[in-house]
């Protein structure tokens, strides 16, 4: 059945709660997809680009944004295939990505406990590479079944064509409204091994070291349900107030600027990586730049975690980018650091 784009309320379907109304369809069924290639290969649909809505919970939508919005509410999960070193576990894009996580835990399938309670879905997760607590999304991916919306084909692209970088993939880059991804397929490792090198878990009680507290290795479920834990105290529910998580993405830095600043400022955060830079925490640098719990009208960085940006009520995406715009420009000027911005921007 052809997709049907209709004047919808957009505000429920982005974590910062920001007001909005776009033409939208909802794709519950893969079996659409053909007709939408044809009609955007025939000009049909070139009216107004193609934007591809996930859980919206990495988006700052503008009130009347001039894309059109695909929702994507595929379901689905399978054991795709197993070998005697991995279970190859399949997902539909529009699998919420927490529920996802529980799901595999449950069915005996560990490897993504430290990526628990990230809002968004399934399909939207390699589009960001997230990650949390030590883990990265590609670090577990198998490969990414996607439609080329351009060529009008499907493709399935392993994780080596994804180009994953952090936060940043080929999804983001290559050109709005080119991939819909429709499923995503993991590798989880029968040879499963604790991943606790994330500080708040080696400090969290009972999984301080690989045999835990009790002298056992801690289980899957039990570094979920830490996570879980950690992420509930650290960080605002969108459902309770507006959010899109973190907003800027930790610097990376080269070791000389580095060296520079760690001479200025003893107690900087930061982190070497295997390429010879250096990793800075973009939430330390807000706060010393004095924007932790600090409000720039209607919207202002979280009182208990500085790289949080919330929404106190009645914000408008221009506030949104006006504060974002003023908590760069002054960690700019204290540290020389540029950060950049995660949620992209519907406009």
């Amino acid at each position: 059945m052809p997709l049907v784009f209709s004047d919808q309320d957009l505000q429920t379907h982005n974590t910062l709660g920001l007001p909005a109304r776009a033409a939208v369809a909802t794709l519950d069924d893969e079996s659409a997809i053909p007709d939408l290639c044809e009609a955007l290969s025939s000009g049909r649909e070139t009216d107004a680009p193609l934007f591809v809505l996930g859980g919206g919970s990495n988006l700052v939508v503008a009130a009347r944004p001039r894309r059109r919005v695909l929702r994507v509410a595929l379901r689905g999960i399978r054991l795709w295939r197993e070998t005697t070193a991995h279970w190859f576990v399949e997902a539909a894009a529009g699998e919420p990505w927490h529920g996802f996580v529980d799901h595999c835990l449950s069915q005996g399938w560990p490897g993504l406990e430290n990526l628990a309670l990230i809002p968004g879905t399934v399909g939207a997760a390699p589009v960001q590479n997230i990650g949390a607590y030590g883990l990265e999304l590609d670090q577990r991916l198998h490969s990414v079944v996607a439609w080329d919306l351009r060529a009008g084909r499907e493709r399935e692209l392993r994780a080596d064509e994804c180009g994953f970088a952090y936060r940043d993939s080929l999804f983001k880059r290559d050109g709005a409204g080119r991939w819909l991804i429709v499923r995503v397929r993991f590798a989880l490792p029968k040879a499963w091994a604790p991943r606790l090198d994330y500080p708040d878990l080696r400090d969290y009680p009972g999984l301080g070291s690989p045999t835990g507290g009790a002298g056992e290795i801690p289980s899957p479920r039990s570094i979920f349900n830490a996570v879980c834990d950690i992420r509930r105290r650290k960080l605002p529910d969108p459902a309770v107030q507006g959010n899109a998580g973190s907003f800027f993405k930790n610097p990376v830095i080269d070791a000389g600027q580095a060296d520079r600043l760690r001479h200025r400022y003893p107690d900087l955060k930061a982190y070497p990586q295997a390429d010879g830079r250096v990793k800075l925490a973009a939430g330390w640098l807000i706060e010393q730049a004095g924007w932790k719990g600090r409000r720039l009208g209607p919207v202002g960085m979280h009182e208990r975690q500085a790289l949080v940006l919330v929404n106190h009520g009645g914000a408008q995406s221009a506030d949104v980018l006006a504060l974002a715009r003023a908590v760069r420009a002054d960690v700019q000027a204290r540290f020389g650091v540029d950060l950049e911005q995660e949620p992209v921007v519907l406009d």
